[in-house]
Protein backbone atom coordinates (compact mmCIF):
# COMPACT_ATOMS: atom_id res chain seq x y z
CA UNK A 1 0.00 0.00 0.00
CA UNK A 2 1.30 3.44 -0.91
CA UNK A 3 0.34 6.53 1.09
CA UNK A 4 1.54 10.09 1.72
CA UNK A 5 2.72 9.69 5.30
CA UNK A 6 3.48 6.76 7.58
CA UNK A 7 3.51 7.24 11.34
CA UNK A 8 4.71 4.52 13.72
CA UNK A 9 3.16 5.06 17.15
CA UNK A 10 -0.11 6.70 18.24
CA UNK A 11 0.98 8.60 21.32
CA UNK A 12 0.52 12.39 21.57
CA UNK A 13 3.21 12.94 18.95
CA UNK A 14 1.82 10.37 16.53
CA UNK A 15 -1.92 10.88 16.74
CA UNK A 16 -1.73 14.68 16.71
CA UNK A 17 0.61 14.58 13.70
CA UNK A 18 -1.81 12.23 11.94
CA UNK A 19 -4.74 14.54 12.66
CA UNK A 20 -2.86 17.64 11.46
CA UNK A 21 -1.69 15.89 8.30
CA UNK A 22 -5.15 14.55 7.44
CA UNK A 23 -6.77 17.96 7.98
CA UNK A 24 -4.30 19.35 5.45
CA UNK A 25 -5.09 16.79 2.79
CA UNK A 26 -2.50 14.07 3.34
CA UNK A 27 -3.33 10.37 3.37
CA UNK A 28 -1.91 8.88 6.56
CA UNK A 29 -1.29 5.33 7.78
CA UNK A 30 -0.57 5.15 11.52
CA UNK A 31 0.52 1.99 13.34
CA UNK A 32 0.05 1.09 17.01
CA UNK A 33 1.16 -2.15 18.66
CA UNK A 34 -0.36 -1.44 22.07
CA UNK A 35 -3.04 1.09 23.08
CA UNK A 36 -4.03 4.26 21.28
CA UNK A 37 -2.81 7.36 23.07
CA UNK A 38 0.60 6.03 24.05
CA UNK A 39 2.34 6.21 27.40
CA UNK A 40 1.08 9.65 28.40
CA UNK A 41 -2.57 8.74 28.18
CA UNK A 42 -2.49 5.13 29.33
CA UNK A 43 0.26 4.92 31.95
CA UNK A 44 1.82 8.35 32.29
CA UNK A 45 0.69 11.96 32.52
CA UNK A 46 -3.08 11.47 32.55
CA UNK A 47 -3.45 8.68 35.14
CA UNK A 48 -0.86 10.25 37.44
CA UNK A 49 -2.64 13.61 37.30
CA UNK A 50 -5.89 11.84 38.12
CA UNK A 51 -4.20 10.40 41.21
CA UNK A 52 -2.66 13.79 42.05
CA UNK A 53 -6.14 15.30 42.11
CA UNK A 54 -7.51 12.50 44.28
CA UNK A 55 -4.58 12.88 46.68
CA UNK A 56 -5.32 16.61 47.07
CA UNK A 57 -8.90 16.06 48.24
CA UNK A 58 -9.77 16.45 51.90
CA UNK A 59 -11.63 13.13 51.95
CA UNK A 60 -9.42 10.59 50.24
CA UNK A 61 -10.71 7.29 48.89
CA UNK A 62 -8.05 5.20 47.15
CA UNK A 63 -10.48 2.70 45.62
CA UNK A 64 -12.55 5.53 44.22
CA UNK A 65 -9.40 7.24 42.92
CA UNK A 66 -8.37 4.05 41.12
CA UNK A 67 -11.81 3.70 39.52
CA UNK A 68 -11.86 7.35 38.46
CA UNK A 69 -8.38 7.06 36.97
CA UNK A 70 -9.44 4.09 34.85
CA UNK A 71 -12.59 5.86 33.69
CA UNK A 72 -10.64 8.95 32.64
CA UNK A 73 -8.09 6.89 30.71
CA UNK A 74 -10.77 4.82 28.97
CA UNK A 75 -12.72 7.91 27.97
CA UNK A 76 -9.70 9.68 26.51
CA UNK A 77 -8.44 6.54 24.79
CA UNK A 78 -11.83 6.13 23.12
CA UNK A 79 -11.54 9.73 21.95
CA UNK A 80 -8.16 9.06 20.31
CA UNK A 81 -9.50 5.90 18.68
CA UNK A 82 -12.42 7.89 17.30
CA UNK A 83 -10.02 10.55 16.02
CA UNK A 84 -8.11 7.85 14.14
CA UNK A 85 -11.25 7.07 12.10
CA UNK A 86 -11.39 10.54 10.52
CA UNK A 87 -11.13 10.76 6.72
CA UNK A 88 -7.56 10.49 5.50
CA UNK A 89 -6.32 8.31 8.38
CA UNK A 90 -5.89 4.54 8.28
CA UNK A 91 -5.28 3.16 11.78
CA UNK A 92 -3.48 -0.20 11.82
CA UNK A 93 -3.04 -2.26 14.97
CA UNK A 94 0.15 -4.28 14.99
CA UNK A 95 3.94 -4.10 15.26
CA UNK A 96 5.50 -2.08 12.44
CA UNK A 97 9.13 -2.41 11.37
CA UNK A 98 11.33 -1.22 8.54
CA UNK A 99 11.97 -3.55 5.63
CA UNK A 100 14.23 -0.91 4.12
CA UNK A 101 14.45 2.89 4.08
CA UNK A 102 11.34 3.09 1.93
CA UNK A 103 9.15 0.28 3.26
CA UNK A 104 7.40 -0.48 6.54
CA UNK A 105 5.95 -3.92 7.25
CA UNK A 106 3.05 -4.69 9.62
CA UNK A 107 0.92 -7.82 9.93
CA UNK A 108 2.57 -9.21 6.79
CA UNK A 109 1.59 -6.20 4.66
CA UNK A 110 3.98 -3.68 3.14
CA UNK A 111 3.46 0.10 3.20
CA UNK A 112 5.45 2.81 1.43
CA UNK A 113 5.40 6.60 1.71
CA UNK A 114 7.66 9.53 0.81
CA UNK A 115 7.59 10.58 4.47
CA UNK A 116 7.85 8.44 7.59
CA UNK A 117 7.57 9.58 11.23
CA UNK A 118 8.82 7.38 14.08
CA UNK A 119 6.87 8.20 17.26
CA UNK A 120 7.24 5.05 19.34
CA UNK A 121 7.86 6.75 22.70
CA UNK A 122 9.75 5.29 25.63
CA UNK A 123 9.49 2.79 28.46
CA UNK A 124 10.84 2.57 32.04
CA UNK A 125 14.56 1.91 32.27
CA UNK A 126 15.66 -0.68 34.82
CA UNK A 127 19.06 -0.25 36.53
CA UNK A 128 21.67 -3.04 36.68
CA UNK A 129 20.91 -3.96 40.30
CA UNK A 130 17.40 -5.10 39.33
CA UNK A 131 17.92 -8.67 38.22
CA UNK A 132 15.48 -11.23 36.82
CA UNK A 133 12.73 -8.63 36.55
CA UNK A 134 11.22 -7.32 33.35
CA UNK A 135 9.54 -3.93 33.12
CA UNK A 136 5.82 -4.55 33.38
CA UNK A 137 6.20 -7.69 35.50
CA UNK A 138 5.73 -7.36 39.26
CA UNK A 139 5.22 -11.10 39.82
CA UNK A 140 8.91 -11.84 40.07
CA UNK A 141 10.82 -14.43 42.04
CA UNK A 142 11.80 -12.10 44.90
CA UNK A 143 8.20 -11.05 45.54
CA UNK A 144 7.02 -14.64 45.50
CA UNK A 145 9.52 -15.37 48.30
CA UNK A 146 7.99 -12.67 50.46
CA UNK A 147 10.26 -9.81 49.42
CA UNK A 148 9.09 -6.42 48.16
CA UNK A 149 7.25 -6.05 44.87
CA UNK A 150 9.55 -4.32 42.39
CA UNK A 151 7.48 -2.17 40.05
CA UNK A 152 7.75 0.62 37.52
CA UNK A 153 5.30 3.50 37.27
CA UNK A 154 3.13 1.41 34.94
CA UNK A 155 2.39 -1.26 37.55
CA UNK A 156 2.13 1.17 40.47
CA UNK A 157 -0.67 3.02 38.68
CA UNK A 158 -2.69 -0.20 38.82
CA UNK A 159 -1.80 -1.13 42.41
CA UNK A 160 -5.06 -2.25 44.06
CA UNK A 161 -4.03 -1.26 47.59
CA UNK A 162 -2.14 1.44 49.47
CA UNK A 163 1.39 0.19 50.26
CA UNK A 164 2.47 0.52 53.87
CA UNK A 165 6.11 1.22 53.02
CA UNK A 166 7.03 2.47 49.56
CA UNK A 167 10.68 2.96 48.64
CA UNK A 168 11.22 5.01 45.49
CA UNK A 169 14.56 4.75 43.71
CA UNK A 170 15.03 7.96 41.77
CA UNK A 171 14.04 11.55 42.55
CA UNK A 172 13.18 12.68 39.06
CA UNK A 173 9.74 13.75 37.89
CA UNK A 174 8.18 10.28 38.16
CA UNK A 175 9.66 9.53 41.57
CA UNK A 176 8.70 12.88 43.06
CA UNK A 177 5.11 12.80 41.80
CA UNK A 178 4.49 9.28 43.11
CA UNK A 179 6.13 10.21 46.41
CA UNK A 180 3.61 13.00 46.88
CA UNK A 181 0.65 10.90 45.79
CA UNK A 182 1.20 7.94 48.08
CA UNK A 183 2.35 10.07 51.00
CA UNK A 184 -1.01 11.85 50.81
CA UNK A 185 -2.80 8.49 50.94
CA UNK A 186 -0.94 7.52 54.12
CA UNK A 187 1.96 5.44 52.83
CA UNK A 188 5.36 5.82 54.49
CA UNK A 189 7.43 6.98 51.53
CA UNK A 190 11.21 6.99 51.25
CA UNK A 191 13.07 8.35 48.22
CA UNK A 192 16.63 7.26 47.43
CA UNK A 193 18.56 9.38 44.92
CA UNK A 194 22.12 9.00 43.61
CA UNK A 195 22.54 12.71 42.83
CA UNK A 196 22.99 15.59 45.26
CA UNK A 197 19.52 17.03 44.65
CA UNK A 198 16.14 15.98 43.28
CA UNK A 199 14.85 17.03 39.86
CA UNK A 200 18.24 17.77 38.24
CA UNK A 201 16.62 19.50 35.24
CA UNK A 202 14.88 22.02 37.52
CA UNK A 203 16.41 25.20 38.96
CA UNK A 204 18.46 23.93 41.94
CA UNK A 205 17.05 26.54 44.33
CA UNK A 206 13.49 25.53 43.45
CA UNK A 207 14.33 21.81 43.64
CA UNK A 208 15.84 22.16 47.12
CA UNK A 209 12.85 24.13 48.39
CA UNK A 210 10.49 21.47 47.02
CA UNK A 211 12.40 18.65 48.70
CA UNK A 212 12.38 20.50 52.03
CA UNK A 213 8.64 21.08 51.71
CA UNK A 214 8.01 17.40 50.95
CA UNK A 215 10.19 16.38 53.91
CA UNK A 216 7.93 18.45 56.15
CA UNK A 217 4.97 16.44 54.86
CA UNK A 218 6.63 13.22 56.08
CA UNK A 219 8.60 11.95 53.08
CA UNK A 220 12.12 10.72 53.83
CA UNK A 221 14.93 11.50 51.38
CA UNK A 222 18.36 9.86 51.13
CA UNK A 223 20.39 11.93 48.68
CA UNK A 224 23.78 10.95 47.20
CA UNK A 225 22.95 7.32 47.93
CA UNK A 226 23.89 4.42 45.65
CA UNK A 227 21.51 1.46 45.67
CA UNK A 228 23.39 -1.83 45.69
CA UNK A 229 20.69 -4.48 45.72
CA UNK A 230 17.08 -5.32 46.51
CA UNK A 231 16.59 -8.39 48.68
CA UNK A 232 13.89 -9.98 50.82
CA UNK A 233 14.96 -7.61 53.61
CA UNK A 234 14.47 -4.50 51.48
CA UNK A 235 16.58 -1.96 49.59
CA UNK A 236 20.29 -1.84 50.43
CA UNK A 237 22.24 1.30 49.57
CA UNK A 238 25.56 2.95 50.38
CA UNK A 239 25.68 6.54 51.60
CA UNK A 240 28.60 8.50 53.07
CA UNK A 241 30.60 5.30 53.47
CA UNK A 242 27.84 3.50 55.35
CA UNK A 243 25.55 0.73 54.14
CA UNK A 244 21.88 0.74 55.11
CA UNK A 245 18.88 -1.42 54.31
CA UNK A 246 15.33 -0.04 54.27
CA UNK A 247 12.35 -2.40 54.54
CA UNK A 248 9.63 -2.08 51.92
CA UNK A 249 6.61 -3.90 50.65
CA UNK A 250 6.78 -2.06 47.30
CA UNK A 251 9.85 -0.65 45.52
CA UNK A 252 9.27 1.79 42.66
CA UNK A 253 12.04 1.96 40.08
CA UNK A 254 12.01 5.54 38.78
CA UNK A 255 15.51 5.78 37.33
CA UNK A 256 14.57 7.17 33.95
CA UNK A 257 13.21 5.98 30.64
CA UNK A 258 14.64 4.47 27.48
CA UNK A 259 13.47 4.73 23.86
CA UNK A 260 11.18 2.14 22.31
CA UNK A 261 13.34 1.10 19.37
CA UNK A 262 13.38 -2.69 19.69
CA UNK A 263 11.82 -4.45 16.72
CA UNK A 264 11.85 -1.41 14.42
CA UNK A 265 14.78 -2.82 12.41
CA UNK A 266 16.33 0.64 12.24
CA UNK A 267 19.54 -0.81 10.83
CA UNK A 268 17.78 -1.80 7.62
CA UNK A 269 16.85 1.86 7.08
CA UNK A 270 20.39 3.04 7.97
CA UNK A 271 19.08 5.07 10.92
CA UNK A 272 21.61 6.08 13.58
CA UNK A 273 20.67 5.46 17.22
CA UNK A 274 22.11 4.71 20.64
CA UNK A 275 20.77 4.04 24.15
CA UNK A 276 19.49 7.63 24.42
CA UNK A 277 17.37 7.37 21.29
CA UNK A 278 17.27 7.88 17.54
CA UNK A 279 19.72 10.51 16.35
CA UNK A 280 18.01 13.49 14.74
CA UNK A 281 18.84 16.92 13.41
CA UNK A 282 17.63 19.12 16.30
CA UNK A 283 16.17 21.69 13.89
CA UNK A 284 14.33 19.52 11.36
CA UNK A 285 13.95 16.33 13.47
CA UNK A 286 15.05 14.31 10.44
CA UNK A 287 16.88 11.18 11.50
CA UNK A 288 20.64 11.03 11.09
CA UNK A 289 21.38 8.53 8.38
CA UNK A 290 24.37 6.18 8.44
CA UNK A 291 24.43 5.96 4.65
CA UNK A 292 26.97 7.88 2.60
CA UNK A 293 27.06 9.08 -0.98
CA UNK A 294 28.68 5.85 -2.11
CA UNK A 295 25.73 3.77 -0.91
CA UNK A 296 23.08 6.36 -1.66
CA UNK A 297 24.33 8.71 -4.40
CA UNK A 298 20.88 10.13 -5.17
CA UNK A 299 19.36 11.75 -2.09
CA UNK A 300 15.97 11.94 -3.79
CA UNK A 301 15.82 8.15 -3.65
CA UNK A 302 15.79 8.30 0.17
CA UNK A 303 12.45 9.23 1.76
CA UNK A 304 12.37 11.76 4.57
CA UNK A 305 12.33 9.90 7.89
CA UNK A 306 11.73 11.76 11.15
CA UNK A 307 11.77 10.80 14.84
CA UNK A 308 9.64 12.77 17.31
CA UNK A 309 8.91 12.59 21.03
CA UNK A 310 10.62 10.41 23.60
CA UNK A 311 12.17 8.12 21.00
CA UNK A 312 14.60 10.85 19.90
CA UNK A 313 15.71 11.53 23.48
CA UNK A 314 15.59 15.32 23.04
CA UNK A 315 12.76 16.31 25.41
CA UNK A 316 10.76 13.63 27.19
CA UNK A 317 7.53 15.61 27.39
CA UNK A 318 4.15 14.82 25.83
CA UNK A 319 3.65 18.39 24.63
CA UNK A 320 7.13 18.38 23.12
CA UNK A 321 6.18 15.30 21.10
CA UNK A 322 2.95 16.97 19.98
CA UNK A 323 4.61 20.15 18.77
CA UNK A 324 7.50 18.27 17.16
CA UNK A 325 4.97 16.22 15.20
CA UNK A 326 3.05 19.28 14.05
CA UNK A 327 6.30 21.00 13.05
CA UNK A 328 7.37 17.98 11.00
CA UNK A 329 4.02 17.84 9.20
CA UNK A 330 4.26 21.57 8.48
CA UNK A 331 7.69 20.95 6.97
CA UNK A 332 6.29 18.17 4.80
CA UNK A 333 3.50 20.52 3.68
CA UNK A 334 6.04 23.33 3.18
CA UNK A 335 3.92 25.36 5.55
CA UNK A 336 5.58 28.04 7.69
CA UNK A 337 4.97 28.20 11.43
CA UNK A 338 6.30 29.97 14.49
CA UNK A 339 6.74 26.89 16.66
CA UNK A 340 9.77 27.38 18.89
CA UNK A 341 11.00 24.08 20.25
CA UNK A 342 13.74 25.92 22.17
CA UNK A 343 11.07 27.35 24.49
CA UNK A 344 9.60 24.31 26.21
CA UNK A 345 7.72 24.85 29.49
CA UNK A 346 7.52 21.89 31.86
CA UNK A 347 5.83 21.10 35.16
CA UNK A 348 6.06 18.60 37.99
CA UNK A 349 2.72 18.02 39.70
CA UNK A 350 3.94 17.54 43.23
CA UNK A 351 2.58 19.35 46.26
CA UNK A 352 3.58 22.12 46.02
CA UNK A 353 3.66 22.21 42.21
CA UNK A 354 6.85 23.08 40.32
CA UNK A 355 7.21 24.47 36.80
CA UNK A 356 9.75 26.24 34.67
CA UNK A 357 10.60 27.54 31.22
CA UNK A 358 13.83 28.80 29.71
CA UNK A 359 17.22 29.10 31.34
CA UNK A 360 17.82 28.46 35.02
CA UNK A 361 20.29 30.41 37.12
CA UNK A 362 22.53 27.34 37.11
CA UNK A 363 22.56 27.21 33.31
CA UNK A 364 23.27 30.94 33.02
CA UNK A 365 26.29 30.54 35.29
CA UNK A 366 27.54 27.42 33.52
CA UNK A 367 27.22 29.03 30.09
CA UNK A 368 28.65 32.39 31.15
CA UNK A 369 25.44 34.25 30.28
CA UNK A 370 24.91 37.63 31.91
CA UNK A 371 21.54 37.77 33.61
CA UNK A 372 19.39 39.42 36.26
CA UNK A 373 17.22 37.32 38.59
CA UNK A 374 14.47 38.60 40.86
CA UNK A 375 12.29 36.62 43.26
CA UNK A 376 8.65 36.90 44.25
CA UNK A 377 7.00 35.09 47.13
CA UNK A 378 3.52 33.62 47.51
CA UNK A 379 3.29 34.76 51.12
CA UNK A 380 2.95 38.36 49.92
CA UNK A 381 0.07 37.60 47.54
CA UNK A 382 -3.55 38.07 48.58
CA UNK A 383 -4.95 35.13 46.59
CA UNK A 384 -2.26 32.79 47.96
CA UNK A 385 -3.14 33.85 51.51
CA UNK A 386 -6.84 33.33 50.84
CA UNK A 387 -6.11 29.85 49.42
CA UNK A 388 -3.80 29.01 52.33
CA UNK A 389 -1.07 28.38 49.74
CA UNK A 390 1.72 30.61 51.01
CA UNK A 391 4.52 28.06 50.48
CA UNK A 392 5.82 29.27 47.14
CA UNK A 393 8.45 31.23 45.24
CA UNK A 394 8.82 32.65 41.73
CA UNK A 395 12.14 33.39 40.03
CA UNK A 396 12.16 35.59 36.93
CA UNK A 397 15.35 35.75 34.83
CA UNK A 398 16.14 38.37 32.19
CA UNK A 399 19.06 39.72 30.23
CA UNK A 400 20.70 42.75 31.90
CA UNK A 401 18.79 46.01 31.72
CA UNK A 402 20.63 48.92 30.09
CA UNK A 403 19.69 52.52 29.28
CA UNK A 404 19.17 51.37 25.70
CA UNK A 405 16.88 48.46 26.55
CA UNK A 406 17.56 44.87 27.49
CA UNK A 407 15.56 43.01 30.07
CA UNK A 408 14.45 40.28 27.67
CA UNK A 409 12.82 37.43 29.60
CA UNK A 410 14.92 34.28 29.31
CA UNK A 411 13.56 32.12 32.13
CA UNK A 412 10.96 31.69 34.85
CA UNK A 413 10.83 29.03 37.56
CA UNK A 414 8.08 28.62 40.12
CA UNK A 415 7.28 26.47 43.12
CA UNK A 416 3.77 26.84 44.48
CA UNK A 417 0.09 26.45 43.72
CA UNK A 418 -0.75 26.64 39.99
CA UNK A 419 2.93 27.02 39.10
CA UNK A 420 2.31 25.57 35.64
CA UNK A 421 -0.32 28.20 34.85
CA UNK A 422 2.01 31.04 35.81
CA UNK A 423 4.90 29.60 33.80
CA UNK A 424 2.65 29.16 30.76
CA UNK A 425 2.09 32.94 30.67
CA UNK A 426 5.85 33.48 30.65
CA UNK A 427 6.28 30.91 27.87
CA UNK A 428 3.90 32.95 25.73
CA UNK A 429 5.87 36.12 26.43
CA UNK A 430 9.17 34.40 25.66
CA UNK A 431 7.84 33.21 22.30
CA UNK A 432 7.56 36.85 21.33
CA UNK A 433 10.86 37.93 22.91
CA UNK A 434 9.03 40.11 25.44
CA UNK A 435 10.88 42.23 27.97
CA UNK A 436 10.28 42.59 31.67
CA UNK A 437 9.17 46.17 31.01
CA UNK A 438 6.43 44.91 28.69
CA UNK A 439 5.36 42.35 31.27
CA UNK A 440 5.20 45.06 33.91
CA UNK A 441 2.69 47.01 31.81
CA UNK A 442 0.29 44.08 31.27
CA UNK A 443 -2.85 44.33 33.44
CA UNK A 444 -3.29 41.26 35.68
CA UNK A 445 -6.60 40.28 37.26
CA UNK A 446 -6.90 40.90 41.00
CA UNK A 447 -6.84 38.83 43.08
CA UNK A 448 -4.87 36.10 41.29
CA UNK A 449 -1.63 34.24 41.73
CA UNK A 450 -0.56 35.77 38.42
CA UNK A 451 0.00 39.02 40.29
CA UNK A 452 3.10 37.42 41.82
CA UNK A 453 4.63 37.49 38.34
CA UNK A 454 3.70 41.13 37.76
CA UNK A 455 4.96 42.17 41.20
CA UNK A 456 8.26 40.41 40.53
CA UNK A 457 8.56 42.22 37.19
CA UNK A 458 8.05 45.53 39.00
CA UNK A 459 11.08 44.80 41.20
CA UNK A 460 13.52 44.99 38.25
Amino acid sequence: MKTDLIIIGSGPGGYRAAEHAAKNGLQVVIFEREQAGGTCLNCGCIPTKSFCHAASLEHKDYAQALTHKNEVVEQLRAGVEQLMTMPGITFVRGTASFKDAETVVCNGNEYTAPHIIIATGSKPKLPPFVKNVQAGDCHHELHEKGGPAIVTSTELLDCDHIPQQLVIIGAGVIGMEFAGIFNAFGTHVTVIEFLKECLPAIDSDIAKRLRKSMEKSGIDFYMQAAVQQITEEGVTFERKGKTETLPADVVLIATGRQPNIEGLNLETANIAFDRQGIKVDPETLEVIRTVNEATSPNSSDVPHIYAIGDVNGQMLLAHAATMQGIKVVNSILQKEDRIRLDIMPAAVFTTPEVAGVGLTEDQCKEQGIEYVCKKGFYRANGKALAMNETDGILKLITTPLTPDGGGTIIGCHVMGAHAADIVQEVAVLMNFNATVEQLRDIVHIHPTLGEILQTTAESF
